[in-house]
């Protein structure tokens, strides 16, 4: 192994080497599709090659299969994002919908306020919603939630601050 505890590229080889069949089998089950699968494993191991400071593994298994799961959680969100918008355009008439590029940017933003909300606290991110999609006012959401209303104004302001960060990180 390198002297700077990271993995070299011919770590990852010696492990796409090894654990790769292992790894398309372990996901074949899971979603049930040799392709996905597949796709799923390719993306594991480019997630590892581009991540930085991976010590050398004790478990790579372990490590590759979290890794996948969470790549598989990341796809699901991101089909379920674009089956909601899918429905939400249903309802427009077809010379008022985005085109096909306006489409991928929209659903793009929305992948990455999905990522930015899932790493709030549970409570902020529901405070948030029920305020965005719900409507509710401060003082209703205190009362669904059973905190104070400063409490509701402070994990609004997080996730505020969370969706600016992802606003501005594009511009």
């Amino acid at each position: 192994m390198p002297l700077n505890d990271t993995l070299a590229p011919a770590d990852i080889d010696q492990l796409y080497q090894t654990h790769n069949a292992w790894l398309r089998g372990w996901l074949r089950a899971r979603v049930g599709c040799r392709e996905h699968a597949a796709d799923l494993a390719q993306d594991t191991f480019v997630r590892l090659l581009r991540a930085r400071n991976v010590s050398p593994l004790k478990e790579p298994r372990a490590y590759l299969s979290s890794v996948a799961r969470g790549l598989m959680i990341d796809q699901y969100r991101r089909r379920a994002l674009e089956r909601a918008y899918q429905q939400s355009l249903a309802g427009v008439p077809e010379g008022e919908a985005p085109s096909e590029e306006h489409r991928l940017v929209i659903l793009d933003t929305l992948e990455r306020l999905d990522r930015a909300l899932h790493q709030l606290k549970p409570r902020t991110r529901e405070a948030f919603l029920l305020a965005q999609l719900d409507g509710l006012s401060i003082a209703r959401i205190a009362a669904h939630l059973k905190v104070s209303r400063a409490t509701v104004e402070r994990d609004l302001a997080k996730a505020l601050a969370a969706c600016y960060r992802v606003h501005y990180a594009e511009h």
